[in-house]
């Protein structure tokens, strides 16, 4: 009886102590099977595979996938928008210096005031002393406090100044604009000297095309694009016709050549202008206000002063 006691050890296999971690919802959900731990960036280029090897290759599957009607236009000029501005850098978008439009801290505050209303930004960077020596930034909103407060110093106004290399990529730049709520950026070269600006506007600009401002008030809009400023000078779009400023200057540009003045001085100049930059054509000079997108939207103009006769014959 003793031995009939002792029998062998059970067959089925004994079950192990049940695990702590949960059970992977994922594997539940695919039949056991591994969860697809990939990005979606790697899952993107799968489906695409076999996929562009190389950006021009990209933009040319995009455009196909606009022709097919996949994405729409305004869609894959910003996916393209995306790619070049990977490859670009603070240098390559910002104003240059001798370009920039800065307040000298110790100007009386109604030339402050003439240079803000002339221009029309919204920020300045302010200098003491030479332009390279950039002491801060100032909201023209704030010269209002000025002018209820004379004996406010401007210096109590500006704000820290913040400065990136030529070399900063504008993804991570735009990172930045984002993280610290800023607007603007003092560019410096390798030499630490001003090299220029830049603004959010001028990297989302590279994104998401023209982004339209004060200057394009379709309310004010004159039909022949050319605008009378208060103090007798004007405002011309870049793509006004040659043959309407000659009626309103009462000027003989050539209207065979160009179509309209924004082509006619950049061939003066030889390249696109600059904002800044100004140029001279049938006794007037064009002054570049506003560039989008590689062209002029607006010039200033204003009457070259005729030289006084030297009383000769």
């Amino acid at each position: 009886m003793a031995n009939a006691t002792i029998g062998l050890p059970p067959t089925h296999p004994v079950s192990e102590p049940p695990s702590s971690r949960p059970p992977h919802r994922a594997a539940a959900s695919t039949g056991g099977r591994p969860a697809d731990r990939r990005g979606l960036f790697e899952r993107l280029v799968e489906f695409l595979s076999p996929g562009p090897d190389s950006t021009d290759e990209l933009m040319a599957t995009l455009a196909d996938a606009e022709q097919r009607e996949l994405i729409a236009p305004e869609s894959r000029v910003m996916l393209e928008g995306v790619l070049r501005m990977a490859d670009m850098t603070a240098g390559d978008v910002m104003v240059a210096a001798p370009r920039m439009d800065m307040l000298d801290i110790d100007a009386p505050y109604e030339e402050l005031l003439a240079t803000v209303i002339e221009t029309g930004h919204s920020r300045f960077p302010v200098h003491e002393g030479q332009r390279d020596n950039v002491i801060g930034i100032l909201m023209a909103k704030d010269l209002l406090k000025l002018q209820r407060s004379p004996d406010l110093s401007l210096r109590t106004l500006l704000r820290p100044a913040v400065f990136v290399p030529e070399s900063k990529g504008l993804n991570e730049l735009l990172r930045d604009f984002r993280a610290n709520r800023n607007h603007l950026a003092i560019v410096i070269d390798e030499f630490g000297n001003t090299a220029g600006l830049i603004t959010i506007e001028d990297v989302l600009e590279e994104i998401v095309g023209e982004i339209e401002d004060e200057f394009d008030d379709a309310a004010t809009a004159a039909e022949n694009g050319i605008y009378t400023l208060a103090d007798g000078s004007h405002r011309v779009a870049g793509d006004t016709d040659i043959s309407a400023v000659n009626q309103v200057f009462g000027t003989a540009l050539a209207e065979d050549a160009f179509d309209t003045i924004g082509g006619l001085i950049a061939h003066e100049l030889g390249r696109v202008p600059r904002r800044g930059e100004a140029a001279e054509a049938g006794g007037l000079r064009f002054q570049v206000m506003l560039t989008r997108g590689g062209a002029v939207r607006w010039f200033r103009v204003d009457r070259q002063p005729v030289a006084p006769a030297d009383g000769r014959d």
